[in-house]
């Protein structure tokens, strides 16, 4: 850029090389829309885990079982929690 200026000052004639665009190419991609389906997907996967998370805490706490609620339902909820921000963070990097 320096140099550029510095011909351009001195009224030196540049060589070829300089005229050369120093960003060749410039590509821009639309962003994915956002499919109504699968978000519609999403929302009703959503609730099916809410139905499932208040099952097993009924059962945990109505049937003596050996293990905490906890290990059904927070591997189902991260997962969940998972690809929904997979999907959302794709629709908005585009």
């Amino acid at each position: 850029m320096f140099t550029s200026f510095l011909h351009l000052l001195a009224r030196r004639a540049t060589s070829e090389a300089n005229h050369d665009p120093f960003i060749r190419e410039v590509v821009v991609h639309e962003r994915d829309a956002r499919n109504p389906r699968a978000e519609w997907v999403i929302f009703v996967c959503w609730m099916l885990i809410a139905v499932k998370h208040v099952a097993i805490i009924w059962v945990c706490q109505r049937y003596p079982v050996p293990f905490h609620q906890l290990w059904i339902n927070f591997p189902t909820w991260l997962l969940g929690t998972l690809a929904t921000g997979i999907y959302f963070w794709r629709i908005r990097r585009g």
